[in-house]
């Protein structure tokens, strides 16, 4: 059976040493996959219910990767069955005029999880050590202090509540490729494509050496990275899908005891 150890980023982590078209999490022919899925996505919802009922505790899960690496997949396919009541998405952009008058975490503070909720970043606070570092917007020294305000604020996280899961969608460059040339392709995903995303696989390099050096300063025990392998989409979801699983139920959640009042009350 895959573990997810296998994936964790520790001490010594190359970006290289895990494959991207690995599918260690895939079991069985396409049918049984699906289906896994299919029940994987509805455990997530009770899961969720009990997060809900307890009123205690939150979870964060955050997605980062390339450019079509599959961060809105995952959101649909994993969720697919769990109560949007119960399940919040906030996508990262560019900061607008007003979040760069503020410090670069600002944003984050304002679409943390309630108690109660799971909360999913698509992209997050780590675009502001990609991005910046790759264009040479600041240096190695400004680089240093966001890693360590990054730690701070995920450590505050963890001690008020909430459960941290990230999760970096590793693509190759010849996936990338196929992706980004079906948007072209195909009329009913043009909208995604934009000319700037060439400009950005240029750097493929650049971004893939910066994504190892934030990993890697950047993955605590209260916060975890995973890399996943994602050339699959299906690999993608179900490794996502079981670690978020495996991650609630070890939060062993319960529902609140009812009120005593209620013991043998028949409604009329």
């Amino acid at each position: 059976m895959a573990s997810f150890k296998n994936f964790r980023v520790g001490s010594n982590f190359r970006l290289q040493s895990i494959d991207s078209a690995d599918t260690a999490f895939i079991e069985g022919p396409e049918d049984a996959q699906r289906e896994r899925l299919d029940t994987l996505a509805s455990e997530l919802d009770e899961l969720q219910n009990l997060l809900h009922a307890e009123g205690r505790r939150k979870l964060l899960l955050v997605l980062q990767g390339m450019d079509t690496s599959g961060k809105d997949g995952t959101i649909r396919w994993v969720f697919s069955r769990t109560s949007p009541l119960g399940v919040r998405v906030t996508a990262f952009k560019a900061p607008t005029e007003d979040e760069r008058a503020r410090d670069f975490l600002w944003r984050c503070h304002a679409v943390v999880p309630r108690s109660g909720e799971i909360m999913v970043w698509n992209r997050s606070h780590y675009e502001d050590v990609l991005v910046p570092v790759v264009e040479g917007w600041i240096d190695k020294a400004e680089t240093r202090r966001r890693y360590a305000q990054i730690n701070d604020f995920e450590r505050l996280l963890a001690e008020t509540g909430t459960v941290i899961v990230k999760c970096m969608l590793h693509i190759s460059k010849d996936v990338q490729r196929e992706r980004l040339q079906a948007r072209i392709d195909e009329p009913e995903k043009r909208w995604k494509f934009k000319l700037d995303d060439l400009d950005v696989r240029k750097k493929w390099g650049d971004y893939q050496r910066t994504y190892e050096k934030a990993l890697a300063a950047t993955s605590s025990d209260h916060a975890p990275w995973h890399v996943v392998p994602a050339d699959s989409k299906r690999h993608r979801n179900l490794m996502i899908a079981q670690l978020l699983v495996k991650t609630l139920r070890e939060m062993k959640l319960k529902a609140p005891p009812g009120d005593p009042a209620m013991e043998g009350l028949i409604v009329q």
